[in-house]
């Protein structure tokens, strides 16, 4: 699979601002989203998202919460509201949610290259869950931007650099990483990202 050049310049360039690794960030989107900045959505293009509709309802309170699971789009359960396959119809859902209540709406959904949560927006630095979601929508470098912020809010950057890859996995997806084999795919992105950056920039 390639890597598009607006995903590697993006890495490129928000490695030149943040000191972080642009085979980190391109290796982690390689696992989280296939290196694929954005899919279409009606005439627009939008970055990848997953709803989280048990995160959702746990942000949510009295009537709108019972809004919201009268609509199929919260549950106590985690995995109850599915997430469409395609990316249109997780933008349609995500929408529904948003008109109860935006901002709790943003904090549910994971965001862009690296599917990062929108919850984790304070210890980011953003103003709220509905700024970090525009910075996803900018561009390619606006999503790296919040991943390389939060691979800084943890030990995840020396993990990679020791080879730690069951240690990475562990911090980034949570302690059932082995379940899916992510340690494993995480070490192969790494290996196809240095690959990909030490071509020669066109």
């Amino acid at each position: 699979m390639s890597i598009s050049s607006e995903v590697l310049d993006a890495a490129r360039a928000v490695e030149a601002r943040s000191g972080v690794s642009a085979a980190v960030l391109v290796a982690v989107s390689l696992v989280e989203t296939n290196a694929r900045a954005f899919a279409p959505v009606g005439e627009r293009r939008e970055p990848l998202i997953r709803f989280e509709g048990h995160y959702f309802d746990r942000l949510l309170d009295g009537d709108k919460r019972r809004i919201a699971r009268l609509a199929g789009l919260s549950s106590l359960r985690a995995g109850a509201i599915r997430n469409p396959a395609g990316q249109e119809a997780r933008w349609r859902l995500l929408s529904q949610a948003a008109a109860i209540d935006a901002e709790a709406a943003f904090e549910a959904t994971s965001w862009g290259l690296g599917q990062v949560m929108g919850s984790h927006w304070r210890k980011l630095g953003f103003a709220g869950a509905g700024e970090m979601a525009e910075r996803a929508r900018q561009s390619a470098e606006g999503q790296f931007d919040i991943v390389a912020r939060f691979l800084k809010t943890g030990p995840f950057v020396e993990r990679f650099e020791s080879a730690d890859w069951a240690g990475f996995a562990r911090l980034y997806n949570g302690p059932g990483f082995a379940a899916n084999g992510y340690d494993g795919k995480i070490a192969s992105a790494w290996r196809q990202a240095s690959r990909a950056l030490a071509s020669p920039v066109a």
